[in-house]
């Protein structure tokens, strides 16, 4: 290609960033804009990862240095088919990779999953998370709660829910959360998972992070702690799978020491219903059985748990973007290797998809990198559609004359040290700020002077 290609990026999470990071390195002259819908980088790693991760967090780390090249800039609080639309990117990029991820909750279709008390566990980690689009607020009256699912957002909901807020103070949870967990009333957390100790979805490091809280018992419950071969086959090929059985074992003899707190772990009890008239005062599960191999099915036997709010963590769900195709059954965007797809299966010139928007939201980081070399190989090996306006800085006036507070690497960098320096009185990593309208102020405000 005899021109340097000038890219755009719709999503700043992993996904985003590292679709940025292959074209660069790829492509000596190529540049990349990243936009986003939020005044700020790093999507699910700032707002869906529990604020007592701090190695997961570190993640942030790598990411910067991406996002520190010159050749990539940052675009935040640019809505994309609001602010700038998909004909508008054309006119500013040779092609666009739409990398928005997934950050809504998938349904679980239960009589009595709507209500009152019955959140998803996505809308719960934005909220602990400082998301600026969701309310300050959350309603924690529940002495009695239900988290149901078996991967790590499941337990990191249990585990917010069922640690005191102080333990938390240390981490970069916003002030308006801690305030809300210090005056939770819980005594109990129950998770519940479908299947086997051995078809967890969640880590070893996840599950040990459970038991690390000085006032809170993890109990697990022995009855539904069973295997059968397709268990074993399953401990037999994956360390990790080993590693969490181990774990849960050693748990489930253990006694109880005695903490003020309660956080349960049943296995092969799949929910039925939510109990309550005018909001939810129950959860019905029914117990299962292994197949044989690793999978399960019902046995007609239901218990009835008594809690006063549930929390579904059963997957995230991708949005559809304007003038983008979506396929609805499986909240993607239709591909082959990258390539978005059109009606007839056709590839759409220039459009290409990576992320969880691309495969579902499911893999680790590992597979998000791979994920985006992929897309980023079939781009560079398409003839793409020439941009009609080529100057790297169009694309500003364009916003401008929207009147858009767009934010930059370099405004992030502001509000960054901002955070940071909010939170060093206190012996805090940093206090987020969580208002839209702070972050931008603080975002677009003077250049800090460099020491």
């Amino acid at each position: 290609m005899d021109r340097p290609l000038r890219i755009a990026v719709v999503g700043a999470g992993p996904a985003g960033i590292y679709a940025a990071d292959h074209l660069i390195k790829a492509s000596e002259t190529a540049t990349v804009d990243i936009f986003d819908r939020l005044p700020t980088p790093y999507g699910l790693i700032r707002y869906g990862v529990a604020p007592d991760h701090p190695r997961i967090k570190e993640i942030v780390t790598a990411l910067f240095r991406v996002l520190d090249n010159p050749r990539i800039r940052f675009l935040g609080n640019v809505g994309y088919g609001v602010d700038v639309k998909a004909d508008e990117l054309r006119r500013f990029y040779d092609a666009t990779v739409v990398a928005t991820g997934a950050e809504k909750d998938r349904a679980l279709d239960i009589p009595g999953i709507d209500r009152p008390g019955s959140f998803g566990a996505a809308a719960f980690a934005s909220w602990y998370n400082g998301h600026p689009d969701v309310p300050r607020d959350w309603p924690l009256h529940a002495e009695k709660v239900a988290v149901i699912g078996a991967g790590n957002v499941a337990v990191d909901v249990a585990r917010i829910l069922a640690k005191t807020a102080d333990e938390l103070l240390g981490t970069e949870i916003p002030d308006n959360v801690y305030r809300r967990l210090r005056e939770s009333p819980v005594t109990d957390v129950h998770l519940f998972s479908r299947r086997g100790p051995a078809q967890v979805k969640f880590t070893p490091q996840e599950l040990r992070e459970l038991d690390s809280s000085p006032n809170v018992d993890v109990i697990v419950h022995p009855e539904g702690i069973e295997f059968d071969e397709g268990s074993y086959a399953a401990m037999r090929a994956t360390r990790h799978v080993k590693m969490c059985v181990d774990i849960l074992q050693n748990w489930a003899v253990r006694e109880p020491r005695g903490r003020a707190r309660r956080l349960h772990l049943h296995f092969l009890e799949a929910p039925a219903a939510v109990l309550g008239e005018e909001r939810v005062e129950g959860l019905r599960t029914e117990t299962q059985e292994l197949t044989g191999d690793g999978w399960i099915r019902g046995t007609g036997r239901f218990t009835d748990w008594d809690v006063q709010a549930v929390y579904r963590a059963v997957g995230y769900l991708s949005e559809a973007l304007p003038d983008v195709p979506f396929d609805a059954a499986s909240g993607t965007i239709p591909h082959r290797a990258g390539r978005v797809l059109d009606l007839d299966g056709e590839p759409v010139p220039g459009l290409y998809v990576t992320g969880w928007i691309k495969r579902g939201p499911v893999g680790l980081i590992g597979h998000t990198k791979g994920d985006a070399g992929e897309t980023i190989t079939s781009l560079l090996a398409d003839a793409l559609p020439p941009a009609t306006e080529r100057d790297r800085d169009a694309v500003l006036a364009h916003l401008d004359a929207r009147d858009v507070e767009y934010t930059t690497w370099v405004g992030w960098q502001r509000l960054d040290q901002h955070e940071i320096a909010l939170g060093a009185p206190h012996r805090r990593k940093r206090v987020k700020v969580v208002p839209r309208d702070e972050m931008i102020a603080v975002s677009r405000g003077p250049v800090p002077a460099r020491g």
